[in-house]
């Protein structure tokens, strides 16, 4: 997605209010209770570190995106527009409810809002403790950008692109081994796969069956549900670093380990738990899109037309390594539009913040729902249909409500691996004419505003 950088404008008192500065609301007791309890509870709920499977389930039986998206709406129109200030305890909150606001904070960050809020280092530095996300503006010098060089920010396809797929090519011939024997796989199958392409992308080929650096990792990622509530796991997060160090020393080519030696290898044990993290919210949308495929003909028919109905020598561009794949790309994006796996954006001032006619105080968190943006009909009127097209022919583009990556300074430096790794596995598996288990749901928009990912369930066209 592109956004363009705007000038900006001096912070002082006496701004005209506008969309993009008009000055925060405190909201009543009921109103902020309203808040807390029917938008951000279900998300924390949920897990925001890693998926709870009983409340993810509950959450889309009641559709607790759509009540959020009710709430926040209710509440623009009510306050004029205006962002929704309140307090949970002794930290205060400002909910941002225009695209413009949204900006401001991505635009702005580091400084003077910082991506490594309260909340995120409470439940981050369980397992990566000096992750980029979590550091100081200090630290970000260095980190961020071994970060942007490892994962190669700016290239479309990564110099190791063709490793990668390769991975990829390894972890459809393990699922669709379940889907020649059975007829059929679920998530947790889906997933299975989805770690050895994950572990071979980022460590190598020797890292591919390390189900123990997995189990590690969500251990420590459950206990970061908790936040600052659960006591840390010193050993167990320096066993989880002295594996990650292990396939470091003596990285293998073609694996992003190596391309993190190459980059500055006292950084990189630090920042690979990040990349894994990372890597498994890109599963949940691979498996979403991968649901709509096989849910709509028509999509299905255009993401094989794009990879040349699966044939291998299709999905390389010649003497280039791996095809881009628009569509499917596209695809996973759209997924991720209308089922954000990061539900929250979170910023945090570093000092005293002028908005509108207010002067918020150091420190104020402020939240972006990321289902109420991207699903927002406020000048998107396919709000609730999925669109790939809108990704491709403009209509996405320069939307800061849209941000399926971040964006601005802080945006998420491995968007373009991420999105080659999930197309490419998208683009082979649709070679399959799956069906999904309540596909009727998704066949038709709009959809619905909440899908348990983990409740996904796949067969083979004529298995019962």
């Amino acid at each position: 997605m592109s956004q363009t950088s705007a000038a900006r404008m001096p912070a002082h008192r006496t701004r005209i209010p506008t969309p993009a500065n008009r000055t925060p609301v405190d909201l009543s007791t009921g109103e902020a209770v309203r808040v807390v309890g029917q938008v951000l509870a279900p998300l924390v709920a949920q897990g925001a570190i890693i998926r709870r499977p009983r409340a993810t389930a509950w959450a889309e039986r009641h559709q607790v995106d759509r009540t959020a998206r009710a709430v926040l709406s209710g509440l623009r129109e009510r306050h004029d527009r205006a962002p929704l200030a309140f307090g949970v305890g002794p930290r205060r909150f400002v909910v941002v409810t225009e695209r413009e606001d949204v900006r401001r904070l991505l635009e702005d960050s580091p400084e003077p809002f910082s991506p490594a809020t309260k909340e995120k280092r409470g439940a981050l530095a369980h397992f990566q403790p000096e992750g980029v996300l979590i550091s100081s503006t200090t630290e970000r010098w260095h980190r961020r950008p071994f970060n942007e060089h490892a994962l190669q920010m700016d290239q479309p396809v990564h110099d190791d692109g063709a490793a990668f797929v390769d991975a990829v090519r390894r972890g459809v011939v393990e699922l669709t081994r379940q889907l020649d024997s059975t007829g059929r796989f679920d998530a947790y199958a889906f997933h299975e796969a989805w770690w050895g392409i994950v572990l071979e992308v980022v460590l190598g080929t020797k890292a591919r069956g390390d189900r123990e650096l997995v189990a590690i990792l969500n251990t420590l990622r459950r206990d970061a549900n908790w936040s600052w509530l659960h006591p840390r796991r010193t050993r167990l997060r320096e066993e989880l670093d002295r594996r990650i160090a292990s396939y470091l020393r003596a990285p293998e080519p073609g694996s992003l380990a190596d391309a993190a030696h190459r980059s500055g290898p006292a950084t990189a044990v630090g920042q690979v738990p990040h990349w894994l993290f990372a890597f498994d919210a890109a599963g949940a949308a691979t498996l979403r899109a991968l649901a709509m495929v096989a849910a709509r003909p028509g999509v299905r028919e255009r993401v094989l037309a794009e990879a040349g109905q699966g044939g291998p020598a299709a999905l390389w561009q010649a003497g280039q390594g791996p095809a881009l794949l628009p569509y499917a790309r596209a695809c996973v994006l759209d997924s991720v539009r209308l089922w954000p796996t990061t539900f929250v954006v979170l910023r945090e001032s570093t000092g005293p913040t002028i908005w509108g006619r207010r002067t918020l105080p150091a420190h104020t968190g402020f939240i972006v729902v990321s289902s109420f943006f991207h699903r927002d009909p406020a000048g998107r009127p396919h709000a609730d249909a999925f669109v790939p097209e809108a990704w491709l022919d403009g209509r996405n583009d320069g939307d800061w409500g849209l941000v399926p990556f971040s964006g601005g300074p802080a945006a998420c430096p491995g968007r373009n691996v991420v999105l080659l790794v999930a197309s490419h596995l998208l683009a082979r598996l649709a070679t399959r004419d799956l069906r999904v288990a309540r596909g009727r749901y998704l066949a038709r928009d709009p959809l619905p505003a909440t899908v348990d990912h983990l409740g996904l369930r796949f067969r083979t066209a004529g298995s019962a």
